[in-house]
C-alpha cells in the first residue's frame, strides 16, 4: 500500500508530535510513523517521569524537614511502588492526551519500523518511508517533506553495559521495583545530578564520579561550585578527574566493585548499584539514511539553520540533530522546520535563545552564554549577583540556598546569560527567556515591577547589581 501525504515525521516524540500538529494546522496532511508510543523519550523514559518521581522525593525531604517550620510530624515513610505508580499515572495521563492531539488535528498515526528510501517509482527524490507494520505488512509513505524526529538513547560505557538489574542507565532505573541502598552514579551531568538529588532525598547512599573537573561541566562554574556544594552537604559523595578503570568492574551477587581512577590514585568503591549516565547518543543506525544524501557528523544528522539536511525536502530535529537534547527544543526545532518548508518567515533558530534546566534540590536553570564563554569569545562583559538569601520570599520558604548570576555586555548593553540555582529556577529562567526573546535591555528588567514578597524579585535585582545598584545589597 502506498499513501501520498504533504508531510511524513519519523518519530512521534515531543519534538516530531508539535511538529505534527503545527504542520496540520498549516494545513498540511501529516502522518506521524512511531515505532513505540507517541511521546517518545520525554513522555516515556526522560523528562515527565524523572520529574514525578524528583517531585515525590522531594515532598519526603520537605516532611522530614518541618520541624522547623513548626510542624511535628512522626513516623514519616515512604511507599516506593505508590510513588512508581504515580509516576505512571502521570505518563499515562499524558500520554492519552497527546493521543487526542493527533485525532484532534486529524493527524495519521502508523506504528512500525520506518526506513527511509531512496528514488523509486513512487517518488523520483529519497524521502520516502517504508512502514513494517506489526501484523508483516508494510506501507510506503510518499511525502513532500519528511522529518526525522528519531530522538536518543542513553550512551553506554565498555563494561558498564546496563544488564537489568546491578548497572542500569537512567531508561532502567526509572522501572526499579524498589530502591537500593547505595548507589555509585558514573557521570556528573544534568541527568546524574538530578538522580544523585533524588536518590539522596529518599536516603539512598550516593556517589557520584566524574571525569570532567567538576559537576555540570556545561553550565556556569559558579553554579557547579555551588551544585557540588549543596550536594555534598546532603551527604553525596564527588569524584572529579576520577574514572572507571577500563577492567575495574567487578559484579557479585549482591553488589558492584568499581575500580576507579583519580589522579592516578586507585579508588575501590562497593556499591549496591551503578547508574551510568554519561550522555546519549543518537538513533539514526537502521533508518535508511544511507539510501539519501543525509549526512552524519560525529555521529548526529548535520542540519542547516532552517532544520534541513543535505536534501532540502528533508528535514531533521531534536536529540538526532545534536546541540541541546532537550525537549522544548526539539519542539522548537519542530516548529521552525515546518514553518520553513511552509514559507513562514522567521528567523534562524539560536541555542542562546533555548533555556536549559536540572530539576534537582536546588533547581539550576540558565539561558545564554556563561561568564566564561562570554570572555572566551571576547566579549566585555559585567556581571551582577545577588543570593536568594537576599529575598524575602526565599527567607520566608526557608529555601535561601543559591543565587542569580547575569552575565551582560558592557559596550552594547546586551544581556548575555542568566544563571541560576536555587528555589524554582526552572521557573524563574522563564522571566530570561522572554527578555531573551524581546531582546530587552539588563536596565528594562531591572525595571520591572515585581510583586513583593516573591522569588522573582531576584531577577530585576540581579540585574541592578551589575550596575551596583541593587536595593536589597
Amino acid at each position: 500500500m502506498t499513501k501520498q501525504v504533504d508531510v511524513a515525521i519519523l518519530g512521534g516524540g515531543t519534538g516530531g508530535y508539535i511538529a505534527a500538529i503545527a504542520a496540520a494546522q498549516a494545513g498540511h496532511q501529516v502522518v506521524v510513523v512511531e515505532r513505540d508510543r507517541l511521546g517518545g523519550t520525554c513522555l516515556h523514559r526522560g523528562c515527565i517521569p524523572s520529574k514525578a518521581l524528583l517531585r515525590s522525593a522531594e515532598v519526603y525531604a520537605q516532611a522530614r524537614e518541618s520541624e522547623r517550620f513548626g510542624i511535628h510530624m512522626e513516623g514519616i515513610t515512604y511507599n516506593f511502588e505508590r510513588v512508581q505508580s504515580r509516576k505512571q499515572e502521570i505518563v499515562d495521563q499524558l500520554h492519552r492526551g497527546v493521543q487526542y492531539l493527533m485525532k484532534k488535528h486529524h493527524i495519521e498515526v502508523i506504528y512500525g519500523n520506518g526506513r527511509v528510501m531512496g528514488p523509486s517509482i513512487f517518488s523520483p527524490q529519497s524521502g520516502s518511508v517504508a512502514v513494517e507494520l506489526e501484523e508483516g505488512e508494510s506501507v510506503t509513505i510518499v511525502p513532500k517533506y519528511l522529518i526525522i524526529a528519531t530522538g536518543s538513547r542513553p550512551r553506554i560505557l565498555p563494561g558498564l553495559e546496563p544488564d537489568g538489574n546491578a548497572v542500569a542507565t537512567s531508561d532502567e532505573a526509572l522501572e526499579w521495583s524498589s530502591l537500593p541502598q547505595s548507589v555509585a552514579i558514573v557521570g556528573g551531568g544534568v541527568i546524574g545530578v538530578e538522580w544523585a538529588s533524588l536518590l539522596v532525598d529518599f536516603g539512598v547512599d550516593v556517589t557520584v564520579i566524574e571525569a570532567g573537573p567538576r559537576l555540570l561541566p556545561t553550565e556556569d562554574k559558579e553554579v557547579s561550585k555551588e551544585m557540588e556544594r549543596l550536594l555534598k552537604k546532603r551527604g553525596v559523595r564527588i569524584h572529579t578527574n576520577t574514572t572507571v578503570g577500563h577492567d575495574g568492574v567487578l559484579k557479585a551477587d549482591d553488589c558492584v566493585q568499581l575500580l576507579l581512577n583519580k589522579k592516578d590514585e586507585p579508588i575501590s568503591l562497593t556499591v549496591e548499584r551503578v547508574l551510568v549516565s554519561v550522555g546519549r547518543q543518537a538513533n539514526v543506525e537502521h533508518i535508511g539514511l544511507e539510501n539519501t544524501n543525509v549526512r552524519i557528523e560525529n555521529g548526529f544528522i548535520k542540519v542547516n539553520e532552517w532544520m534541513q539536511t543535505q536534501e532540502p525536502h528533508i528535514y531533521a530535529i531534536g536529540d538526532c540533530i545534536g546541540g541541546l537534547q532537550l525537549a522544548h527544543a526539539a519542539s522548537a526545532e519542530g516548529l521552525a522546520a515546518v514553518k520553513h518548508f511552509s514559507g513562514e518567515f522567521q528567523s534562524p533558530l539560536s541555542e542562546h535563545t533555548i533555556p536549559k534546566c536540572i530539576y534537582s534540590r536546588p533547581e539550576a536553570a540558565s539561558i545564554g552564554m556563561t561568564e566564561e564563554q562570554a570572555r572566551e569569545a571576547g566579549l566585555d562583559v559585567v556581571t551582577g549577583k545577588i543570593p536568594f538569601k537576599a529575598i524575602g520570599k526565599a527567607i520566608v520558604q526557608g529555601e535561601t540556598d543559591g543565587f542569580v548570576k547575569v552575565v551582560i555586555n558592557s559596550l552594547t548593553q546586551d544581556l548575555v546569560g542568566v544563571h541560576i540555582v536555587g528555589p524554582h529556577a526552572t521557573e524563574l529562567i522563564g522571566e530570561a527567556s522572554l527578555a531573551q526573546l524581546l531582546d530587552a535591555s539588563p536596565w528594562e528588567l531591572g525595571q520591572v515591577i515585581h510583586a513583593h514578597p516573591s522569588l522573582s524579585e531576584i531577577m530585576s535585582e540581579a540585574m541592578l547589581a551589575a550596575e551596583n545598584k541593587s536595593l536589597v545589597m
